[in-house]
């Protein structure tokens, strides 16, 4: 079994909870007070993971098309 497969799919799952948390979640969930007041770290953490874990699921597809 490829590695990248449980790894990408870890990843995957927390990219779209963290995505889904950082779009509903409202304005409580944001609690600083300089920078992080214009960012919102859970949607871009979460689309910085998801994209990962897509990465991982592809290179592993591509893994198994090779062999």
């Amino acid at each position: 079994m490829d590695i990248r497969n449980p790894i990408g799919l870890l990843f995957t799952l927390l990219g779209l909870l963290l995505v889904g948390a950082g779009l509903f979640g409202g304005p409580d969930a944001v609690k600083a007070k300089n920078i992080q007041d214009a960012v919102n770290i859970n949607l871009w953490w979460g689309v910085v993971t998801l994209v990962f874990g897509i990465l991982m699921l592809g290179l592993a597809l591509r893994a198994r098309k090779k062999d």
